[in-house]
């Protein structure tokens, strides 16, 4: 078994019971989605792998009601990330990750932590492919920066 492998297998129950969960938020149960990975991070926050860690923490994010407990779990998928290792290092996540949590410093007016996380987003965005996930992260990338700017309202 390679390291990939060990770190998130495809199949695996933790990625289904994260997938279960993100279907009832987007499916409008917000409120049950966030308990359900909420118990789920209990489960998996000290020795689950790096990768379930990583989506569990963004996805949890998403459910957040307040901005702060929104910027916390994006940190943590963000340290989380910092630990994937071979096949699925997350390059092409990275910007992703850094817009996010720029996002959420910026919701909780801290400018600077913004522009120093925008930066690293900007960084990263190399890694990028030339597809609609890269084309929507590098314009998401573009619009905090003119929101940083004062050039759109955010």
């Amino acid at each position: 078994m390679t390291e990939a492998q060990r770190e998130a297998p495809k199949g695996d129950a933790v990625l289904t019971r994260i997938g279960q969960a993100v279907m009832l938020h987007r499916g409008g149960d917000r409120e049950e989605a966030r308990n359900r990975l909420a118990a789920l991070w209990q489960e998996i926050e000290r020795d689950g792998a790096p990768f379930h860690r990583c989506a569990l923490a963004h996805y949890l994010a998403d459910t957040q009601d307040d901005p702060l407990d929104e910027l916390i779990w994006h940190l943590r998928a963000l340290a989380a990330a910092d630990g994937l290792t071979g096949a699925l290092a997350p390059r092409a996540f990275f910007p992703s990750l850094h817009l996010n949590v720029a996002t959420g410093y910026l919701k909780l007016g801290q400018k600077e932590a913004a522009r120093g996380q925008l930066a690293l987003a900007r960084a990263a965005a190399g890694a990028l492919g030339e597809d609609p996930y890269g084309d929507g992260v590098r314009a998401a990338i573009l619009r905090l920066t003119l929101a940083l700017e004062g050039a759109v309202e955010d």
